[in-house]
């Protein structure tokens, strides 16, 4: 692990600086203040090797020539059983392996005097420059909304009736796709994975044959509009929700997509 030595303290805000590599912007950086290991977050690249961070606790005893441990990773908090309890379902961590990202000439990261300063500003006084600047934006997101977009589907190629779920719902609403489809049932499921852009694609080509879409939700309809805008009105969109925490069971999607069938 790289380390620093505090060259300022501004109340909560460190300068640290590092002879070699330089940690990231939101990595976490501890130091040992008489005993007591106090954690900071980089905030800004300064250059020259210096990195700004603010503390997550009090800077009283911090002096300069402090040494600076990089921890190589950002802010973690332990999770305890009260956390555990509360989890849905399960979550499978990859573990991290160091990896070299491409390089980022158009990045506000800290240019160490090795290239012209990148200047990210949103907001011009000249009402035509600041058009042009929301014009090119747009652009932008339209590129974005159009490469971006990412759902599974799954044995919709057929379906009458398709189950549009995402989250734990999604898992459930698969089961219940399976059960409907050992009944000899034509049901498929699309599974958001992105919300924005919303994959209106997928809806689209389910509304293309489907004679039902069935939106199911752990919630009163957050996604219902979405769907309905995206199958442009052409085949009928019904919902089915649970609230409170309660997961909506296979049966009772089941029940739902049975209804749809008659």
């Amino acid at each position: 692990m790289e380390k620093g030595k505090i060259v300022q303290v501004l109340g909560p805000v460190i300068d640290v600086a590092f002879p070699g590599k330089l940690p990231m912007i939101k990595d976490a950086l501890t130091v040992d203040n008489g005993g007591k290991t106090c954690v900071m977050e980089v905030a800004q690249h300064m250059g020259n090797g210096i990195v700004r961070c603010i503390s997550l606790s009090s800077t009283e005893g911090f002096a300069k020539d402090m040494e600076v441990t990089a921890t190589g990773h950002g802010l973690t908090a332990p999770v305890g059983e009260a956390t555990l309890g509360q989890m849905m379902e399960p979550v499978e961590l990859p573990e991290h392996k160091d990896r070299k990202l491409p390089e980022k000439p158009w990045a506000a990261c800290g240019h160490e005097n090795k290239r012209e300063h990148n200047i990210i500003n949103s907001l011009y006084l000249t009402p035509n420059a600041l058009e042009d600047l929301v014009r090119a934006r747009y652009e932008r997101y339209k590129i974005v909304e159009e490469k971006e977009q990412r759902a599974e589907e799954y044995r919709t190629e057929d379906a009458d009736v398709i189950v549009v779920a995402y989250g734990a719902s999604s898992r459930v609403a698969r089961s219940a796709v399976n059960k409907a489809r050992e009944a000899g049932k034509k049901v498929g499921l699309i599974r958001p994975i992105t919300l924005w852009p919303f994959p209106k694609d997928a809806i689209k080509r389910a509304a293309d044959h489907a004679k039902e879409l069935l939106v199911v939700e752990m919630s009163m309809g957050q996604m219902v509009d979405d769907v309905r805008l995206a199958a442009e009105c052409r085949v009928p969109v019904h919902f089915y929700g649970r609230t409170g925490g309660v997961i909506p069971t296979p049966k009772e999607i089941l029940g739902e997509i049975d209804k749809l069938l008659k």
